[in-house]
């Protein structure tokens, strides 16, 4: 593309999304691929691909019609699965994750999509575009298929801080709130924190005054608070947000997306072992598509980064086609919204709110 018909997050007429191309373990050409099938069903969505000029300007133009919603930024650079986040940060200016974080952090995009590596990207992400003022620790909110009307829950956080005290847990249930409340229509989401039982007395420390923090908090931030869940009520229509630290939530996540892939190859086998068994499948045929496609988890791919001053969706690394365009589309979804302004506006308001709970007591009272 021209620098006459460069694109930004002003340009009038689209939306526009940066789009780390390198990083994947399927390598560029299923980031291209997964872009052009998002593109495919929205005419408005255009792109800023960063990575090796040439040899993405040659992938972008073997798909019809993208080269003219496309804008490439050259990086020599690639963050390795393996990269150090502080290595990173150090010597990483020259790649495409960098170039991506800073085409938001200008403007010119809206939300930043990458499948690469999540603490370098969480680390540059932090540092280019900021917390927040008042977040203590962004997180990583993911949707899980559920029972809920909307079909899916919020899960947070899911990978982008192993720790987490009591009061970054009342902030995620904040920030929680205000995803389902602007991403999903939820006038009052119902929030649960994540436990090991769902009885009061059960739990480590941090959580029971965790939970006693979101219970004072939950009217003053517009939101219900069940209570403690279990890992069983994770697909449940118990709650709309669930809360937890980064370490069980991305084992959650990972454990929850193994078994659904085990699922679908067990059917898939199943259906296949007798020709019995294929004239079943043959019957059933239009039920076990849409059930394979409600589990599937490439289609639900793209946890957003919650807490900073920019949006930014993660997609798995070991992301498809399919995958890459499912992130698209939510990314494409929170820009339309306008989510990250509301969702700090949100965020502002609610800690504003119950301020007065988190503040240790006077000594002197």
């Amino acid at each position: 593309m021209s620098d006459s018909a460069a694109l930004t997050g002003k340009t009038v007429g689209g939306t526009v999304l940066s789009v780390d191309a390198m990083g994947g373990d399927l390598g560029p050409s299923a980031v291209i691929s997964g872009m052009a099938k998002a593109a495919a069903k929205n005419d408005d969505l255009r792109f800023i691909v960063h990575g090796p000029k040439a040899e993405l300007e040659a992938l972008i133009a073997r798909k019809r019609g993208l080269s003219d919603k496309c804008e490439v930024r050259h990086a020599e650079g690639v963050v390795t699965m393996d990269a150090k986040p502080s290595l990173v940060m150090r010597s990483g200016k020259d790649t495409s994750m960098w170039s991506t974080i800073e085409a938001v952090r200008k403007g010119d995009a809206s939300v930043a999509v990458s499948c690469g590596n999540t603490g370098a990207l969480m680390a540059i992400s932090m540092i280019r575009l900021r917390k927040i003022e008042g977040v203590n620790r962004p997180a990583i909110a993911c949707l899980w298929p559920s029972r809920n009307a909307t079909g899916f829950n919020v899960m947070l956080d899911v990978g982008a801080d192993i720790r987490a005290d009591a009061e970054d847990l009342l902030q995620y249930a904040l920030m929680g709130a205000s995803y389902a409340r602007n991403g999903m229509d939820l006038a009052r989401p119902r929030i649960g924190l994540l436990n090991v039982g769902t009885e009061e007395h059960k739990g480590k420390a941090e959580l029971k005054v965790a939970a006693e923090l979101i219970t004072r908090g939950a009217d003053a931030a517009d939101f219900e608070f069940v209570g403690f869940v279990e890992g069983s009520d994770l697909p449940s229509d118990r709650a709309d947000v669930i809360v937890t630290d980064g370490f069980t939530g991305n084992v959650a996540l990972k454990t929850g997306e193994g078994t659904a892939r085990l699922i679908r190859e067990l059917l898939g086998e199943a259906f296949k072992k007798t020709p019995f068994s294929r004239i079943a499948a043959l019957l059933a045929y239009t039920s076990l598509r849409r059930l394979s496609k409600r589990i599937d988890p490439r289609r639900v791919n793209g946890g957003v980064f919650l807490g900073l001053n920019g949006t930014v969706v993660k997609s798995h690394g070991s992301a498809d086609s399919t995958g890459v365009a499912a992130a698209i589309k939510l990314a494409a979804r929170l820009s339309a919204t306008g989510f990250n302004k509301r969702l700090a506006a949100r965020i502002a308001q609610s800690e504003a709110a119950v301020a007065n709970i988190i503040q240790p007591e006077d000594p002197q009272s």
